[in-house]
């Protein structure tokens, strides 16, 4: 059985030149969303997802309407795999149930993966780079030692902690994780 997804992002847009396409495939189900792709709780896909089987095919008008990234394409396709459920993209001509559909899939999948690792190196490697200049990434510390000896000061000298956090401009939590001795005080 072909069964067709559609998705759609925004209000303005409609579905009709998905769901035309897909009914000329011959897909006897049609499951929709209208919400971004980006989303990982389409109701309608997985919708279509459950009512799958093996043997079926799950039939997009476009690989953009699975998925939003390569990585995203390759897992969804992979599960469908795992499930014996075949995917076809219209637009593409993409059929992994056939040989050279699952070819070209794959080969997609090889440089989506040589993509990934290309960008890790470099990533790893800038961050290396940056390390040796003395730069130290991630977010900057909220207290630094002077504010942690102010905030203890003031809790020694009887402040409530609240008062303490809104004093360095903190938030209660942060202040906790700081000065753990603020806790005993509240």
């Amino acid at each position: 059985m072909l069964i067709g997804y559609a998705r759609i992002s925004t209000a303005d847009q409609n579905l009709d030149l998905q769901s035309d396409a897909l009914k000329a495939a011959g897909c006897e189900r049609i499951f929709t969303d209208q919400m971004s792709g980006a989303r990982g709780d389409r109701v309608g896909l997985a919708q279509a997802l459950s009512h799958a089987r093996e043997g079926d095919t799950l039939v997009v008008w476009r690989l953009c309407r699975l998925g939003r990234s390569v990585r995203d394409l390759i897992e969804a396709v992979s599960n469908l795999e795992r499930q014996g459920v075949g995917f076809r993209s219209l637009t593409e001509s993409i059929d992994t149930t056939t040989a050279s559909g699952r070819l070209v899939f794959h080969v997609f999948a090889c440089l989506a993966e040589a993509e990934r690792a290309t960008i890790r190196e470099r990533t790893v490697a800038g961050l290396r780079a940056a390390r040796a200049r003395g730069r130290v990434g991630g977010r900057p510390r909220s207290m630094s030692p002077e504010k942690v000896s102010a905030a203890e000061r003031l809790l020694r000298d009887g402040t409530p902690p609240k008062d303490v956090a809104a004093i360095i401009g903190v938030s209660l939590p942060t202040l906790y994780r700081w000065v753990p001795a603020g806790k005993r005080v509240a």
